[in-house]
């Protein structure tokens, strides 16, 4: 019975060094996500192209990273079987991935506009509004992954929450651009740059939502995907 005991012990010593190590690796690949998303902003801004290319290459690393850690999540659900708030914990990581690695894409297509903007001849009028959501994202992926990190799911409402902030300023920047292409038709082609770019920073913002989402799934067992802002605060207060 003892060496059973042992083995069992051992087993789970096992377990948690498994689970952990996935945490860790995301976490890491979360942390060169938010270095791509904020390194594209300031290649945008600064029309760096140096700057942008190493965004690119190092989307190739955030997509590697993915490709690991999820195949290491499909060895321990099979291998493990876990039950419960583990098995929480490694669909929600896997899930994660794909957000950072979609993160990823998103910063590599900002530092692609960046890199044609260059060649367009530069920015069309002061873009401040790239810098403002470029910032506000970054912050948010930053509040996400701590929210995982800390199983702190008011954070990851306040994340949540953000994501309308940020829905909004996109909003008002997109009618701004539209205007000025109408006043100058000659700046069409490179507004249409610094349209995709926000797009995309936009869309960063989406994923870091859907990051918090999965925070609060894991840590209260509920699914708050495609419901308000009302509805996901009540199941966190809960």
């Amino acid at each position: 019975m003892k060496d059973k005991n042992s083995h069992t012990h051992h087993i789970s010593q096992q377990f948690n060094t498994e689970l952990d190590d996935i945490k860790t690796r995301m976490l890491e690949m979360g942390g060169l996500v938010e270095k791509q998303v904020a390194d594209a902003t300031n290649a945008f801004m600064n029309l760096d192209t140096g700057l942008a290319s190493d965004v690119k290459v190092g989307d190739k690393a955030v997509n590697s990273l993915e490709v690991s850690i999820d195949e290491e999540c499909t060895i321990i659900l099979a291998r493990r079987q876990p039950a419960a708030s583990d098995l929480r914990l490694v669909l929600s990581i896997s899930k994660i991935l794909s957000d950072l690695e979609r993160m990823g894409d998103e910063a590599s297509k900002v530092a692609d506009s960046a890199i044609k903007l260059t060649e367009l001849g530069g920015l069309p009028r002061s873009v401040l509004e790239i810098r403002h959501i470029g910032d506000h994202v970054s912050g948010m992926v930053r509040n996400a992954l701590d929210s995982f990190a800390r199983l702190d799911i008011e954070l990851a409402l306040a994340v949540a929450e953000e994501d309308k902030a940020v829905d909004l300023e996109y909003g008002t920047a997109m009618r701004s651009l539209v205007t000025y292409m109408i006043e100058d038709p000659r700046t069409i082609s490179s507004v249409l740059q610094v349209m995709w770019a926000l797009r995309s920073l936009e869309r960063v913002g989406d994923h870091a939502r859907n990051i918090a989402e999965h925070v609060i799934y894991l840590v209260k067992g509920a699914n708050v995907r495609h419901v308000d802002i009302d509805e996901m605060a009540a199941t966190v207060q809960e």
